[in-house]
């Protein structure tokens, strides 16, 4: 689906990625509705945006159903229709193994990246089904496939959005709603700060050459819902791992192992 003329549901698009995707998202032509948790996030990306006229931002916590469901029948109400949504908003749990991490906090990250992003499909999926063309984006990540020490419950929360995003894929394969999952590495992004987790990630390290920046990011995100690719891999450090997970999934275990014992994450 091409975003010019589209009106376009972005989440989390008050930083990083999520405003990324705002920007291009008008740059192209298209009318974006932004939402985030945060009205300040909002106001900054809206100052960024040169107060554009085709942005609409909404203050919506993703991980409430009845939040979410009241948001897509108001803004379908005020605009008349929703040609796509990007679930981009999610976040990380503390790197801590299963056995140290509290239910509290597996429940907020089930509930952002998991339950958030099925409820804004379930909410938008019948307006969806209504327009002549259709596409829903939803961001996975490397962990959803890559075990990653410290990260169990995000690496499950992010496969379970794999699975469904496919899943639906097959289930909407004879209608005009399209599907795309994007699978990204590392993103240079205030993830960590957004997860309230402590971050001390190097300078080194941010600027690494395997580190997609969120503007590159948001270019290959819309590249995969205009070129219509189901399942996109995105990010030097995500397709190096995604092979050599393939071709022998032990190995990539141990290497993401001494990575992360490194303790620079």
């Amino acid at each position: 689906m091409k975003a010019q003329g589209k009106n376009i549901v972005v989440t989390g698009g008050g930083n990083g990625v999520g405003r990324e995707l705002a920007l291009l998202l008008l740059s192209k032509g298209a009318n974006v509705f932004a939402v985030d948790i945060s009205e300040e996030a909002l106001e900054e990306t809206t100052e960024i945006a040169g107060n554009s006229r085709r942005l609409f931002t909404y203050v919506v916590d993703i991980s409430s159903k009845e939040e979410v469901f009241s948001f897509a029948e108001k803004v379908q109400a005020e605009h008349k229709k929703i040609d796509g949504i990007i679930n981009n908003a999610g976040i990380i749990q503390p790197f801590i193994p299963l056995n140290e991490l509290n239910m509290d906090r597996i429940d907020r990250v089930m509930n952002i990246n998991f339950y958030g992003t099925l409820y804004m499909m379930k909410a938008f999926l019948p307006h969806l089904l209504k327009r002549p063309e259709a596409h829903i984006v939803n961001v996975s990540s490397m962990g959803g496939f890559l075990p990653v020490p410290g990260q169990s419950v995000y690496g499950a929360s992010k496969a379970a959005v794999k699975l469904l995003s496919e899943g639906l894929s097959s289930e909407l394969a004879d209608t005009n709603v399209d599907v795309s999952v994007v699978i990204p590495g590392g993103i240079a992004t205030a993830i960590k700060k957004n997860s309230n987790i402590a971050h001390n990630v190097s300078d080194e390290s941010s600027r690494s050459q395997m580190i997609l920046t969120p503007e590159k990011a948001a270019v290959l995100i819309i590249n995969a819902m205009e070129k219509k690719r189901l399942r996109t891999y995105i990010g030097k450090d995500c397709n190096i791992m995604n092979a050599i997970y393939k071709l022998n999934p032990f190995f990539a275990m141990r290497m993401i192992n001494k990575v992360m014992a490194v303790g620079e994450h």
